[in-house]
């Protein structure tokens, strides 16, 4: 009795066993590789799946999802023999799940190894400043030989990121220097441009200024001329037609012509800048007498030109 209890348990276990042997159900994101004793037939997709036990078994459980893998941290050498330390990410993705599991031992660990290789060599054939600046022609020549490389492991580098390049800390300090050189040069070419722009629009403005200060006083000039022109134009008008009149025998013409020079003249010495002080004596009788004075000597003239006309009485002299 107690031993074919313990039959019956032991057939229900390997039946169990075998059960679990024989139904396979693979999960989504994953292929599982199928072999038949220890070698390779064919794989298995997502979803429920028949093997027959002993003969046949699950080889390797791949992802094909896609995948992150962290580059360590390492120092490179560039070009002109700065040492700096770089570290980065890699994406790839598994696209033949034989391929993944049979052509290479670790997947990840070749793929991190790869990656750091091509590192050192595409970093090292740049100079320091170029390597700081050009990260995306990094990641590219990176990407293009390292998914060449992985081809045969039945995998796709999607992306190749460098993460940080960190030069040593003395020569971020220079890198600090010159930069610092740089802005201050800089600066004062532009403050330069700007004080050479400022002297060329004040010597314009300047410019500007005197052509038209002299163009102003060539106006002025020429307007100046023109009342000086018309003004002896209608002094010597005025003269012809004094002058007409005395000979026509009018003396208050002449009368008039000489008081308005004498005020004139006397006004010009009043106001003369080099005078202080003017005494004259401004007798009526004195003005009058001259002009009574140049009156004879009109009449004289006239007399002689036309005796037939009657003498003018001169004004009576004024004063004591």
């Amino acid at each position: 009795m107690g031993t074919g209890l313990f039959l019956a348990v032991v057939l229900a276990v390997a039946g169990v066993i075998v059960l679990f042997k024989t139904v396979r159900m693979v999960p989504q994101g994953y292929e599982w590789t199928v072999e038949r004793f220890g070698k390779y037939t064919h794989s298995m997709a997502p979803g429920l799946h028949f093997l027959i036990p002993i003969v046949y078994g699950v080889g390797r459980k791949i992802n094909m999802m896609e995948q992150v893998l962290d580059v360590p941290s390492q120092d490179v050498i560039t070009k002109d023999n700065a040492v700096v330390r770089v570290d980065g990410v890699v994406f790839f993705q598994v696209l033949d799940a034989a391929k993944a599991a049979y052509e290479v031992s670790n997947l990840e660990i070749a793929t991190i190894a790869l990656v750091q290789t091509n590192i050192r060599t595409v970093i090292g054939s740049m100079d320091l400043d170029e390597s700081l600046s050009n990260r995306e022609t990094i990641n590219a020549q990176l990407l293009n030989v390292v998914d060449h490389a992985t081809n045969p492991w039945g995998i796709k580098v999607t992306r190749i990121e460098i993460r940080d390049i960190q030069p040593p800390r003395d020569l971020v300090d220079s890198m600090a220097r010159q930069m610092k050189a740089e802005r201050e040069r800089r600066a004062v070419i532009l403050e330069a441009e700007g004080h050479r722009q400022s002297e060329i629009l004040r010597a314009e403005g300047d410019k500007q200024a005197a052509i038209l200060q002299a163009e102003g006083q060539k106006e002025a000039a020429f307007r100046e001329a023109e009342a000086r022109e018309r003004l002896a134009e209608a002094e010597a008008k005025a003269t012809e037609m004094v002058s007409n009149a005395i000979a026509n025998g009018d003396v208050q013409a002449i009368n008039y012509f000489v008081a308005q020079k004498y005020v004139e003249a006397f006004e010009k010495l009043a106001t003369a800048p080099n005078q202080k002080f003017v005494l004259m004596p401004m007798e009526t009788s004195g003005i009058i007498g001259s002009i009574a004075g140049i009156g004879e000597l009109a009449k004289e003239a006239l007399g002689q030109k036309s005796p037939s006309r009657p003498p003018v009485q001169a004004p009576p002299r004024g004063g004591l």
